[in-house]
């Protein structure tokens, strides 16, 4: 997405990050969610991010990540589909394997950014 933003909600690694005009300088790391851009009146965007970098400076907003999707590219079906799979995955995974536990959670957040993005 590049365009003129209102206001950005990042999905910081330590909560969720509100940036508006005028916001100081910032660095942080970005966790597997839904980043919402509002621009012009009540019309907000939401983008599943797969991770990443956001960078603050100049009232400009840089994002880096390792994959998105705009909420309205997803099929919410689809996605929804996907979310119940990851969320059995999730639940079935032996905690006696961590790298199976580890790739649960992952392709869970994924699912669950997805889904929150397509409206679900």
């Amino acid at each position: 997405w590049d365009g003129t933003a209102d206001e950005v909600i990042l999905p910081s690694i330590t909560g969720q990050l509100g940036i508006l005009s005028g916001h100081a300088s910032l660095l942080t790391a970005l966790d597997t969610a839904v980043m919402r851009v509002k621009s012009g009146k009540d019309k907000w965007t939401p983008i599943a991010l797969m991770g990443g970098f956001a960078e603050v400076d100049n009232d400009e907003v840089t994002v880096l990540v390792n994959g998105a999707e705009l909420g309205e590219k997803i099929d919410r079906e689809q996605a929804q589909k996907e979310f119940t799979q990851a969320e059995q995955k999730l639940t079935s995974s032996s905690a006696a394997n961590s790298q199976e536990q580890i790739q649960a959670n992952q392709a869970f957040k994924r699912a669950r950014a997805r889904l929150q993005a397509a409206g679900g």
